[in-house]
């Protein structure tokens, strides 16, 4: 509910960092920019993209985990083949979130009918109480929390129109609407899909199952097993979909308000889609692929993820303060943002309470933004070397991919028109031809 007064208060593409933007300035803004761009989306996304291949690969390799090299290079093809359909087609991205968020929510909806199917012929052992709440080790208060961020790992995306607001139809009407229904949906599917499970395994079976989907289906659906690879496999190269589309979208805006290199907030003269900005995010997940200990990032990832949600609601409720005549088509309760804010600050003291070197690097990578700020953005009379080397790096991309500075307010075919300082005047006479 913040995030729709939010989305329609400042109608700006960039979701939480254009608002924090807006509200608390620039080192803020570039700050949760530069824990996204270096962390948050890259490693969301390679996650998703080796779960993809780990349920693809599963049903040929039954009986032991998939090699590391060929869950890699399924991830890899993956990620390159959504890179390029982004680029070349903000429709056909936009068909494929569609399609595939409903052959998830299909598969889920199969599970969660089997589930209840088990539960009335009374396979609900694992469900009853003293079963359910039977601890093999007991719960720190701290654990407790790190579990809530974690599992908030699992509900990322549901603020994501917020990053493509100005790419919406009517986003005063069609953000807050989407909000107000997907959460709900989305909260009732995960329940019960989870539900399902354990009126099938246990929570050994289900925590050593390395595709516990495919897992349920074998047990379950027996012939018909093999809809679950298929469908997660289909739920989760929508997912890499949507990650790459509004992961852009942030490097887009950050680049346009001056805190990413120009180069990143141009798009393709003839697909209009911001291709420099996309290489950039698919470039940054293959190397957190290759190298990083993905599933251990997840907890890096949450908590940024985490503190970057808090950071905006609270300026949500400073922005009612310092603009309270703004005009606001939705205007949540207080209640609402400082309630919110308590369980959030719960989280975050006893998660580093419990993990604090897992919070401690996360705190670390955010903070390493500081000094590039400093250098990068805020830092206006750079030597010309500098400023030279910036022009032909730029210059160069924009003959590679073949990209010019978005101008809306002028026809489409007057888009050629590229910044004087970077573009010849033959490049433009070529670009008009």
């Amino acid at each position: 509910m913040c995030y729709a007064e939010l989305g329609v208060t400042i109608p700006k593409s960039g979701g939480d960092y254009s608002y924090v933007t807006e509200i608390f300035g620039g080192l803020t803004g570039f700050l949760l920019l530069w824990s996204a761009v270096l962390i948050m989306y890259p490693t969301s996304l390679a996650v998703i993209a080796l779960t993809f291949s780990n349920y693809v690969l599963q049903p040929v390799f039954p009986d032991c985990i998939p090699p590391y090299d060929a869950t890699r290079t399924l991830s890899l093809v993956c990620l390159l083949l959504l890179t390029w359909v982004n680029s070349t087609s903000v429709r056909w991205a936009t068909r494929i979130q569609d399609i595939f968020t409903a052959g998830k929510l299909l598969a889920l909806g199969l599970i969660i009918v089997v589930g209840f199917m088990q539960i009335f012929k009374g396979n609900y052992e694992e469900l009853k109480p003293s079963n359910a709440f039977n601890f093999w080790m007991t719960p720190t208060v701290g654990q407790l929390a790190l579990a809530f961020l974690q599992g908030s790992f699992a509900f990322s995306g549901w603020n994501f129109l917020n990053y493509v607001t100005e790419e919406l139809v009517d986003p005063r009407r069609n953000l807050p609407r989407a909000i107000f229904i997907s959460i709900p949906l989305v909260t009732f599917v995960y329940t019960f899909t989870n539900i399902a499970y354990f009126t099938a395994m246990t929570p050994e079976e289900l925590m050593s199952s390395n595709a516990v989907a495919v897992t349920f289906g074998e047990k379950l659906l027996g012939y018909f097993s093999w809809i679950m690879p298929v469908s997660v496999a289909l739920s989760t190269f929508g997912g890499i979909n949507g990650y790459l589309f509004t992961s852009s979208r942030l490097c887009f805006s950050g680049a346009r308000e001056g805190h990413l290199p120009s180069l990143l907030a141009m798009i393709h003269f003839k697909y209009c889609t911001p291709v420099p900005a996309l290489l950039v995010c698919c470039g940054a997940t293959i190397i957190i692929m290759l190298v990083g200990d993905t599933y251990t990032l997840i907890n890096y990832v949450s908590f940024i993820n985490y503190l970057c949600y808090g950071v905006t609601i609270m300026g949500l409720i400073v922005l009612r303060f310092k603009k309270p005549k703004m005009f606001r088509p939705i205007k949540v309760n207080l209640l609402i943002p400082i309630t919110y804010l308590c369980f959030w600050a719960f989280l975050l003291i006893f998660s580093f309470y419990s993990e604090p070197v897992v919070c401690g690097v996360g705190l670390i990578i955010i903070l390493t933004g500081v000094p590039v700020f400093f250098l990068a953005v805020y830092w206006k009379n750079k030597p010309k070397c500098v400023d030279r080397f910036i022009e032909k790096m730029t210059y160069c991309g924009q003959k590679v991919c073949y990209v010019v500075y978005p101008q809306p307010d002028l026809p489409e075919e007057d888009l050629v028109h590229c910044n004087d300082a970077l573009v010849t005047d033959n490049e433009k006479s070529l670009k008009m031809q």
